[in-house]
């Protein structure tokens, strides 16, 4: 018998605006389920770009997933513009961006703000320090989920260019490392230096088309 979640994700897939989930309060926490596999070692053993579904492909994937959040789907249209448009400016690939809010806050853009080990505030859609948050509420104009996603571009854009800043699977992971636990083991980026250890390999299957 399918699940309640399969159930609802049907009904969103085929008539988006024939859902609304409450939405979560503001101290509200995402569970992340464990992906499929589990990629550990230096950049070569994640997997290669060439396996990553493309940017509609992977927006019509994880839309369903955002709208169960609590997220309105206008809200979700704004976070597809805002990873195509602030992508284009700092010349990230919006497939990277969209897999790094799923992560983060599977794109709930009322999702509260987080604290590190070290006591340090992490908010809105990209989790990031120093970013612009709105918890608890959805409903956002367009301004306020880019401020939220440039926030988190402009961090990830730093960790690229320490990594060489391009768009490549050697500087990708790398910068992925770095964003989550802010320092790297480059023969293992799975080692989380007390971050999320999976956080790459977790990143790298989003970009292939696993959703949560």
């Amino acid at each position: 018998m399918p699940s309640l979640k399969s159930f609802l994700l049907a009904i969103t897939a085929v008539a988006p605006g024939a859902f609304a989930s409450p939405v979560p309060g503001a101290n509200s926490t995402s569970v992340v389920d464990a992906a499929p596999q589990w990629y550990s070692g230096p950049w070569y053993n994640f997997p290669s770009m060439g396996t990553w579904r493309s940017f509609d492909e992977l927006y019509n994937i994880h839309s369903p997933y955002m709208a169960m959040t609590g997220s309105t789907w206008g809200d979700i249209e704004k976070i597809r513009a805002s990873c195509l448009n602030i992508g284009a400016q700092y010349g990230v690939d919006p497939r990277i961006i969209l897999a790094m809010i799923m992560q983060e806050s599977h794109g709930y853009v009322g999702v509260r703000t987080t604290y590190s080990w070290e006591g340090i505030p992490t908010a809105g859609l990209m989790q990031c320090w120093g970013c612009q948050g709105y918890p608890g509420r959805v409903n956002l104009s367009q301004q306020e989920i880019d401020n939220m996603v440039r926030g988190g571009v402009e961090h990830y854009k730093g960790n690229l260019r320490n990594w060489g800043d391009a768009m490549t699977e050697s500087c990708v992971y790398p910068a992925l490392r770095e964003y989550n636990s802010g320092n790297v083991n480059p023969n293992d980026l799975s080692d989380g230096r007390g971050a999320t250890p999976g956080y790459v390999s977790d990143v790298a299957q989003r970009l292939q088309g696993w959703a949560d």
